[in-house]
């Protein structure tokens, strides 16, 4: 099932892709180079990569996605393909992903697609969630869901920068450079913004939670969590990011 809306992602979360700026600054691809982008979504650094010059392709678990992408960015190839056990029959010089890592639970099958993936020498430039993004929300909403009689169940995969380090070594790369650093991520709309990103973001946590407890957990959620995330009357998002740059040797 496609749990992705690509427009509430375009207009409500663009911070997702706009934050991925600086890390094509960390793959520094070079015209002719084959580049692939894992989790590319609706397509926009994907096709900043491609103004570079290089060669690139976006794959993207999401149908949805990658519909959105196609439509917007015609000349850039994207695909449909599960970060786990994708098969492109080729190799790239590069492979760039931004904050796609954490939603692949099976992080292991997904580090040895990308090495499979790799010339050697190739190198892997990815941001995902680091250990105690968004803790402040997920405290909350694990708290809400348990006093209304439902099962929190953890989803997301946020490693440390010793725990991902290690996965990526085991497979054979050779790690260059890690960054982990928290990052308050602005949301677009003070008065409701928790409720939205975990619309948009947090939907499986309700695969079984009747819509209107939903609603009063999303509420309940905002109203206890915007307060202490609130500065200046913007509302901001807990994030931790870990940024890594490792090589195929």
């Amino acid at each position: 099932m496609d749990q992705w809306n690509a427009d509430l992602y375009k207009t409500k979360h663009n911070f997702v892709f706009e934050y991925g700026n600086s890390l094509i600054e960390w793959l520094n691809p070079q015209p002719g180079e084959s580049i692939l982008d894992l989790g590319c979504g609706t397509g926009e650094l994907t096709a900043q990569l491609a103004e570079t010059g290089a060669n690139v392709t976006g794959i993207d678990g999401s149908p949805k996605m990658i519909s959105s992408a196609k439509a917007h960015f015609p000349n850039v190839n994207f695909a449909v393909a599960d970060a786990t056990n994708f098969e492109l029959h080729q190799q790239f010089d590069g492979i760039f992903s931004n904050a796609t890592l954490h939603w692949v639970r099976e992080k292991e099958k997904a580090i040895e697609r990308m090495y499979a993936h790799l010339r050697q020498n190739g190198r892997l430039v990815l941001e995902m969630g680091g250990k105690g993004n968004v803790n402040s929300i997920l405290r909350e909403l694990e708290y809400v869901m348990q006093q209304k009689g439902y099962t929190y169940q953890p989803f997301w995969y946020f490693p440390s920068p010793g725990e991902y380090a290690t996965l990526l070594e085991k497979a054979g790369f050779t790690v260059e450079k890690i960054l982990y650093f928290e990052r308050p991520t602005k949301l677009a709309d003070p008065e409701t913004g928790i409720s939205t990103w975990l619309e948009m973001f947090g939907d499986h946590f309700f695969a079984q939670v009747p819509e209107k407890d939903k609603q009063e957990i999303l509420q309940q959620v905002q109203e206890e969590v915007g307060p202490a995330l609130t500065r200046e009357g913007n509302l901001y998002a807990d994030y931790v990011r870990l940024r890594v740059v490792a090589v195929k040797k």
